[in-house]
């Protein structure tokens, strides 16, 4: 059976980097040997594996990756210490303009009172 990997690694200047792999020790000699000049690693070397998820199915393991890529660095690094009650938290937004972050009234202007 052939496995697809989803992976993280972490770049030296401190981003992260999630990539998708059918072959992971092939893929991290890559980044690191600076096989691809126009690659996001190439000047971030060395980086070093922080995290994977081995998948079965191909498509799953794209979906995965392109999900975890939008996410934020914090979200990241819950994943990546295992600290999955932290992902729904961190996903909510905490922009004062969210619906979940304004009163019941918020849709109705600000009465002046004098």
């Amino acid at each position: 059976m052939k496995f697809y990997y989803v992976y993280i690694l972490k770049c030296s200047d401190d981003s992260y980097y999630v990539g998708f792999t059918s072959n992971l020790n092939k893929r991290l000699l890559e980044h690191n040997g600076g096989f691809h000049r126009d690659s996001y690693t190439f000047k971030r070397r060395p980086v070093v594996l922080t995290w994977y998820q081995e998948f079965s199915e191909p498509n799953q393991a794209i979906y995965f990756e392109k999900k975890i890529k939008k996410w934020s660095r914090a979200k990241k690094e819950a994943l990546i210490n295992d600290n999955f009650d932290l992902l729904p938290l961190l996903a909510t937004c905490k922009n004062e303009t969210h619906f979940r972050n304004k009163g019941l009234d918020s849709a109705r202007p600000d009465k002046d009172v004098e």
